[in-house]
């Protein structure tokens, strides 16, 4: 989408709990994964969220959160999760980037104090007021097991690179490591075995009641004693101490990858890197200020940023100032995070981020592109370059494994792997001295020949080009012949909102309580796990099933004791379906022939699962329904800005609405800009706003008219001396607009003419008036009559000429070209006389027509 903001339909009524919006690029076909060297940055003054891909440098996908303007929002992100909180008002949501949904929000007390951590599936609140680390299913955000309590005023709170959670406690001068707990397979529930978060490592790294601060590792954690100034790692279990130089509080980045530390002074401007338990360099920092924030050591070099200036400083593994990144110059926050192979350095008040890769190339991102409300769509782009192939990895290990006993059986089934960039090939379940390899889109496998009464815990890891990614354990179950029955008449029915209900009879428990019931989808070639549900329905959310594909479906009972039945018989099939998708590529424009009147085009809309039906266009308050992907609207005003509104229509209703503006064609607007005039025509110079029309112009006065361009126009056929006042008149399906302009054309000269012949008296005649008749004689009437002779003009003399009469037959012989005619000329020559055409010859081409008649 060009040229505006789109509401995103497929998943806007998903994410209501925080009134999100998605802007920019489809849903569904853009909502993947952030293992592809991507993170999602936010705006203050837009309230939104923008994906930078950090291989092309570019957004790829926005999401505004209109209640969150000019608030603060913590981001907290891995490859699949993104959870935020609204400093402002405490709310914690947390979207689901598989499928940009949001799955669950959940109060926190609003301002600084509480921050959100997440690694892989996990999810931490950290409450540094009252001590208390909780852990949340990032799924639902609802507590798993029991939280880890600790004195007040905590700090710290963020993962390593192993999956530790570290929390430092300045009241004990202690570190300690948390370990998470498994989640449940159900969002919600309890997780498996009463499993809680434990705090599993402790280290005294400080004196009681130093200030600390925590900077986690690749593996372990840094911790700056601010009150003594030292520096304590602890990685593998082993810890060492180095003590700074310095004479101020230093700060610590939340996350340091590799194995140096930098320690930034801001009061001093000054860095101090650590390795190995000591101290080896020092740097400076160039400016003014102590608004620093901590320095970020990234590919062999460390980066500082200065939030006065908006400037971030890089210098080399020497400490030696290498690049210095200019910002807009304004003053505000500036956050340095390195994630998916990239620096990100983002300016949370400005439209600007930039990302650094590993090779320490930076290239700025405009965070609002493309974001110009109204008015036609600026023109495409031209294609980037072809962003370069991701990093490919061993995937992950699979979400969400599951166990339920069978009779002599186990089911086994999971939620996919990030595949890292290399598709996965299969899924390997091992356990009960069993292998079992499936397909990449079979989730789930049946393992038999075990032996009731015995535990089995089972693992899952995927393979891709690239090898054997890890494994995820299962819960542990038991084996045994008091299974439950199967549900039996299964249904499935899929609703216009994009749900899709799955109901099924109580089953039968066999003595044993019904505690569950484990929904799996069977589409074309794969089947996977669907939910759980404590009822005898499940409701699978919008989005999690693909519109438009087929799907059945089959449901395992599960007793209290952890026993599950076969599957039920397939249900009936069902093609999940939900309102169409905004129309693409949205364009209105003028209709430049046509008064009121505006062209509208766009491209399909994703049909999501039916097809559509009709297109409802709005354009101006004007509605109308159209099958086609083009209209014209009709009957609107002129000059008029018009909002155009097209929503797509299939069964399930009218879906998101794209929107963008036009203007009809308005009357044109003149404005002349000059004028020149000589003695027979008049040239006005002028510019026309043509309205968004097409133009036609002329100029008129004097009963004459010029038409042509519409930048200049000469009016011919005037009369010399004359003042004149030209109207310009321009002209397009919307009416007219004139303008006027006074000018006076320039007067008609004469020049008085006889030429002597070559001998004789021939040779003195014009030299002298004489008795009788000579050349270049005035009288005041048009005939030679001595009586009305007024005088004789010399020959060259030049006349003022006004206007042509016809009298008396005059021939200049060889005088003048052997010049013959009736026609007199009034001159200016003792008042207004006349001297016949015959000895005055018209400057300017000699034309007696363009004088006008006396």
């Amino acid at each position: 989408m060009r040229g505006g903001l789109v509401t995103v339909g497929t998943v806007a009524a998903l994410l209501v709990a925080m009134g999100l919006t998605v802007l920019g690029l489809g849903a569904a076909d853009n909502a993947v994964a952030n293992y592809d060297a991507s993170s999602w940055l936010w705006s203050t003054t837009r309230s939104e969220l923008a994906r930078v891909n950090g291989v092309t440098a570019r957004v790829d996908t926005r999401v505004e959160v209109p209640g969150a303007r000019r608030h603060q929002v913590q981001v907290t992100q891995t490859d699949r999760l993104l959870i935020l909180r609204d400093l402002n008002t405490g709310q914690v949501s947390s979207l689901d980037l598989a499928t940009l949904q949001i799955t669950a929000t959940t109060p926190t007390t609003p301002g600084f104090g509480v921050n959100v951590a997440l690694h892989e599936d996990a999810a931490f609140v950290v409450d540094a007021v009252q001590g208390i680390v909780r852990q949340l299913d990032p799924r639902s955000l609802t507590p798993v097991g029991e939280p880890v309590r600790y004195p007040p005023g905590i700090t710290g709170g963020s993962f390593d690179g192993e999956g530790r959670l570290w929390i430092a406690v300045p009241s004990e001068g202690t570190v300690s490591a948390i370990t998470v707990a498994e989640l449940p397979a159900t969002p919600g529930a309890a997780p498996p075995a009463g499993l809680s978060p434990k705090l599993v490592q402790t280290y005294d790294v400080a004196e009681p009641s130093h200030e600390l601060a925590v900077s986690t590792l690749d593996d372990g954690v840094a911790v700056l004693d601010r009150t003594s100034a030292s520096l304590v790692t602890v990685r593998g279990g082993r810890t060492q101490r180095a003590d700074l130089a310095m004479k101020a509080p230093g700060a610590l980045p939340a996350r340091t990858t590799g194995p140096q530390v930098p320690v930034t002074v801001a009061g001093e401007r000054r860095v101090h890197v650590v390795r190995d338990g000591g101290e080896v360099r020092q740097f400076t920092v160039p400016g003014a200020g102590d608004r620093l924030s901590p320095a970020v050591a990234w590919a062999d070099r460390f980066y500082c940023a200065d939030e006065a200036t908006g400037t971030v400083y890089s210098f080399d593994a020497d400490g030696k100032l290498v690049d210095t990144i200019k910002g807009s110059g304004a003053s505000g926050p500036l956050e340095l995070e390195v994630r998916e192979n990239h620096l990100f350095i983002n300016a949370p008040n400005s439209a600007t981020a930039r990302v650094v890769d590993d090779r320490n190339q930076v290239r700025e991102v405009n965070k609002y592109a493309n974001d110009v409300l109204g008015g036609d769509p600026p023109p495409a782009p031209p294609p980037p370059p072809p962003p370069k192939k991701p990093r490919v990895g061993k995937p992950s290990a699979p979400r969400a494994v599951t166990a339920a006993a069978g009779n002599a059986s186990a089911r086994v089934s999971w939620r996919p792997a990030a595949a890292n960039g290399a598709e996965i090939t299969r899924y390997v379940v091992e356990g009960a001295d069993q292998r079992h390899e499936v397909g990449a889109n079979q989730r789930a496998v049946e393992i038999t020949g075990l032996t009731n009464g015995e535990t089995y815990t089972f693992s899952v890891h995927a393979v891709n080009a690239k090898g054997d990614g890890p494994a995820r354990k299962s819960n542990p179950v038991t084996p045994t012949a008091a299974v439950p029955d199967p549900p039996a008449g299964v249904t499935a029915e899929a609703r216009p909102d994009g749900t899709v209900l799955v109901k099924w009879p109580p089953a039968n428990g066999q003595g044993n309580t019904i505690a569950r019931y484990a929904v799996t989808t069977a589409s074309a070639g794969a089947t996977a796990p669907a939910g759980e549900s404590t009822k005898t329905e499940l409701v699978i959310p919008a989005g999690e099933l693909e519109y438009g594909t087929q799907y059945a479906f089959t449901v395992v009972s599960v007793n209290d004791k952890g026993a599950g039945s076969a599957a039920s018989p397939v249900s009936n099939t069902v093609v999940p379906f939900t309102a169409p998708a905004a129309p693409a590529d949205l364009r209105a424009t003028t209709v430049a022939d046509q008064p009121g009147t505006i062209a509208v085009q766009w491209s399909p809309a994703v049909e999501n699962g039916r097809p559509v039906t009709k297109y409802l266009v709005d354009a101006g308050g004007k509605t109308s329904e159209v099958t086609d992907v083009r209209t014209t609207v009709r009957g609107l005003g002129d000059g008029q800005n018009v909002t155009v509104k097209v929503k797509a229509v299939n069964e399930a209703g009218p879906g998101a609405e794209a929107s963008t503006t036009a203007r009809t064609v308005a009357a044109p607007r003149i404005t002349v800009t000059g004028s020149s005039a000589d003695a027979t025509s008049v040239t006005v110079s002028f510019t026309v706003d043509a309205g968004g029309g097409n133009a036609t112009c002329s100029a008129a006065t004097g009963g004459r008219t010029a038409n042509g361009s519409c930048s200049s126009l000469r009016v011919t056929g005037l009369t010399p001396g004359t003042a004149y006042t030209v109207t310009v008149t321009a002209s397009n399906a919307a009416g007219k607009g004139t303008a006027t302009r006074a000018q006076p054309t320039d007067p008609l000269y004469g020049v008085a003419t006889c030429n002597n012949g070559a001998s004789g008296p021939e040779a003195t005649y014009c030299n002298a008036d004489v008795d009788g008749r000579n050349g270049n004689e005035v009288f005041s009437v048009p005939q030679q009559l001595n009586a009305k002779q007024v005088g004789w003009a010399k020959p060259g003399t030049r006349l003022k000429a006004y206007c042509k009469k016809q009298g008396e037959e005059v021939y200049a012989y060889i005088y003048n070209d052997n010049k013959r005619s009736t026609w007199w000329v009034q001159v200016d020559y003792s008042g207004r006389n006349y001297i016949p055409w015959a000895w005055l010859n018209l400057e300017g081409g000699d034309n007696i027509n363009v004088l006008p008649t006396c």
